[in-house]
């Protein structure tokens, strides 16, 4: 399956790897779920097809795709969120008090690793980022307070 116009499984042939039917069915439920997904309810749907496949291969297979760069993660609170990495870098704002999450573009963050970059001679890598604070409203409502 083509996954956000590129073909996942050539890219990992490409590479070098094989695309098993458990990588391949956990790309297809990462994409369908067309958001942010846990590894359960990627483990739940893989199970309806793949019932001999266990939690651990989910988690295993989670952690190949993202260091292939086809997956991205990312913690919110104490679960982690999978999703099926974009064309371009894409970064998160999420508010402590009411989960919102927001997404913003990566020209925002290039700014600050191009800063980053110059101050402390340090390259950054990370093409999915997760800012932690309070969105607007739930600020207003700790300033009613």
């Amino acid at each position: 399956m083509t996954h956000n116009t590129k073909d996942y499984g050539n890219l990992m042939r490409e590479r070098g790897f094989r695309v098993t039917p458990q990588r391949q069915l956990i790309l297809d439920v990462i994409c369908a779920s067309g958001n942010h997904t846990t590894p359960e309810a990627i483990y739940k749907r893989v199970q309806a097809k793949f019932p001999s496949v266990n939690l651990a291969t989910i988690y295993r297979n989670l952690d190949f795709l993202c260091e292939l760069r086809l997956v991205v993660a990312t913690q919110i609170g104490r679960k982690m969120y999978y999703e099926i990495a974009g064309e371009s870098p894409h970064h998160h704002l999420v508010c402590r008090n009411c989960n919102k999450i927001e997404q913003i573009d990566h020209t925002n963050m290039k700014t600050l690793f191009n800063k980053v970059e110059r101050e402390q001679d340090f390259t950054v890598d990370m093409d999915h980022i997760t800012l932690f604070g309070l969105c607007a409203k739930c600020r207003q409502k700790t300033r009613r307070v």
